[in-house]
């Protein structure tokens, strides 16, 4: 038997938002294979690129957090 698609949501933004991420991203592992990557490699690395934020976000001390966000507010100020 085929198998069959997801359940299609009733919310239209969640349904276009679905065809979106169908159509830019695609399958990571035939996009991989197209390009001569190796898949496994492609899947590992966007696990890696999931979790980094998150993982050094927990890290971080207080202070630290502070110090990055003060930097980043100086930057945008000095843009305008």
């Amino acid at each position: 038997m085929p198998e069959r698609s997801r359940k299609k949501s009733s919310d239209l933004n969640q349904f276009a938002k679905s065809i979106v991420d169908e159509v830019t991203m695609g399958d990571l592992q035939t996009r991989a294979i197209a390009e001569g990557k190796n898949p496994a490699a492609v899947m590992l690395g966007r696990l890696g690129g999931l979790k980094g934020g998150k993982a050094r976000a927990t890290k971080l001390s207080a202070e630290e957090r502070k110090q990055i966000a003060q930097k980043a507010a100086k930057a945008r100020w000095e843009r305008k």
